[in-house]
């Protein structure tokens, strides 16, 4: 009796992009939670640069005990020093000064407008396709956004000096997310998170001894935990998930995940600090999950 050959089915292949999407939101969204409570007990450039700073040299440090190659040539690890002062040294430096007079809802609100001038610049500089739908999504999601910020403000409960430091914020990830597009460093971006990292220390360092003393820091509990997620969930795991995206995903496409900071970052504040949040405020929040949609959405192929 002859048996009919096995014919091998294939299995399913487990795609991990939603599980990277989903897990990047939750850390970057809880870091301005987490942020905020560091600023309150620690003046925020000295936050910022030993965070920065144990953040790089752990990096480094494991790589080195792994016997990892350094895969980076100098041009990239200029480009990885650049991108650390523009993502990290900047973009947190001046995002932390804001969360001084600004709730940590309002931070990750207005950051999340990212997308909006990242799509422009995008398109400008990198080529990448502008088509109607994702103008209209992201046009959804800075009304969205602007609808929050407008309230907040005629509420009076998060000051403009604040405001104004978050928006610089805002610039700077814009830059140097367009920068690492531009500028395609190549190699490890475990390394080159750690070249970064201890790039925006460097910086940080002499600026925050300068502006402000030792003393000033309130050592607790709470500050001690902020500061262990900020250095190792932001400045490791947040970042390095977030370089995965922009490869894989394109600017555009991968900034438009910001547009989810808003409820999320609303939600850990009202949790965890016990800030407020009124109805029209989540109604924001409402075109903000079109834009998101409309923007990363892929395109249907059109028989020809």
């Amino acid at each position: 009796m002859s048996l009919a050959p096995s014919v091998a089915i294939p299995r399913a292949t487990f795609n991990p992009l939603p599980l990277y999407i989903g897990l990047f939101c939750l850390l970057w969204s809880f870091a301005f939670v987490a942020g905020k409570i560091g600023v309150t007990y620690c003046p925020p450039l000295v936050l910022l640069a030993a965070r920065f700073s144990l953040a790089g040299i752990l990096i480094l440090g494991i790589s080195a005990v792994r016997r990892e190659s350094w895969s980076l040539s100098w041009r990239d690890t200029c480009v990885f020093a650049i991108l650390g002062v523009a993502n990290n040294a900047l973009y947190l430096g001046l995002g932390y000064t804001g969360l001084q007079s600004v709730s940590a809802g309002l931070g990750g609100l207005i950051v999340s407008a990212n997308p909006v001038f990242t799509a422009m610049l995008a398109a400008l500089l990198l080529g990448e396709q502008l088509t109607l739908r994702k103008v209209a999504g992201l046009l959804l999601g800075i009304l969205g956004v602007s609808f929050i910020v407008w309230h907040r403000m005629s509420v009076g409960t998060d000051s403009l000096h604040g405001i104004l430091f978050t928006l610089a914020s805002l610039a700077s990830i814009v830059a140097g997310t367009i920068l690492f597009k531009l500028l395609a460093p190549k190699g490890s971006l475990w390394i080159g998170n750690g070249v970064q990292n201890l790039a925006a220390g460097v910086v940080l360092l002499p600026i925050a001894f300068t502006l402000y003393d030792v003393g000033d820091i309130v050592p607790n509990a709470r500050l001690v935990g902020a500061f262990a997620f900020l250095t190792l969930g932001g400045s490791i795991l947040a970042y390095l998930l977030w370089f995965h995206l922009l490869k894989v995903c394109g600017a555009t496409a991968a900034s438009a995940y910001h547009f989810l900071m808003p409820p999320l970052a609303m939600l850990f504040a009202w949790m965890v600090l016990g800030e407020h949040a009124e109805i029209r405020d989540l109604l924001g929040i409402v075109p903000v999950a079109l834009g998101i949609y409309l923007v990363t959405r892929p395109a249907v192929a059109r028989p020809k």
